[in-house]
């Protein structure tokens, strides 16, 4: 039984570690919330979870009235759109954050300078704005989270090893197993991403924060429309 538990989190862990579009939806959302990134996958995992099992539930007690087959299909079309909503948003948030802390000055001693240089808010506002942002981020990630978890047969092939189990208490091992991994996986790679955002913001490095930004939202993007493509 402690086999089928493992082996649930370890298949659970590579599925979402495999899937570039689940690493796209929120790695542009972990980048931003920098501290608290790991609530992102953490809310991604569960929002994951949530749509599996409310897929699986429908397909369990209405499969011969609800069409599950198109459900999941439409799904899959509207993670590329959602995907390609979280990139042009990061792509929004980078170049409308330098727009408002970029000004423009003219010094008139002696000869005319003109210079531009960016300013940095420490005021509550800025504070209560950040961690606004931050919840958007979460919530969102939630609800990616469950759309992925309701596109797609691919869940059902990786759950398929609870009909091969002797026991039911091993089935059951076997799912909560897979949930663990799924959320423990997405939870570790956005602390990662958070850590990195973290240190770049401390050091000041602002070119580089500015270029994993601009590269997380490019790569929601592209897997995007590639996951537009590829279900039509």
């Amino acid at each position: 039984m402690i086999s089928s538990l493992f082996a649930a989190i370890l298949t659970s862990m590579l599925h979402v570690i495999s899937g570039p579009d689940h690493l796209a939806a929120v790695t542009p959302l972990a980048i931003e919330s920098d501290k608290k990134a790991w609530k992102v996958g953490l809310a991604w995992g569960f929002g994951h979870l949530s749509g599996m099992l409310l897929i699986g539930l429908l397909f369990f007690l209405f499969k011969n009235f609800i069409p599950i087959t198109k459900i999941s299909e439409h799904s899959e079309k509207l993670v590329g759109v959602v995907l390609i909503g979280v990139g042009l948003l990061a792509f929004y948030r980078i170049f409308n954050e330098q727009k408002t802390h970029t000004h423009t000055h003219i010094h008139t001693d002696g000869n005319p300078i003109i210079h531009t240089h960016k300013h940095e808010h420490h005021h509550e506002n800025h504070k209560h704005a950040h961690n606004k942002k931050i919840k958007q981020n979460i919530f969102s990630s939630f609800g990616i989270g469950f759309i992925h978890g309701l596109a797609g047969i691919a869940h059902f092939i990786l759950l398929l090893p609870v009909l091969s189990f002797d026991s039911n208490v091993e089935g059951i091992q076997y799912i909560i197993g897979f949930g663990i991994g799924t959320v423990l996986a997405m939870t570790t790679y956005t602390l990662v991403l958070g850590k990195i955002s973290g240190i770049s913001k401390q050091q000041h490095n602002n070119s580089f924060f500015s270029g994993i930004r601009l590269a997380g939202g490019l790569f929601a993007i592209i897997i995007g429309i590639y996951w537009l493509v590829f279900s039509l």
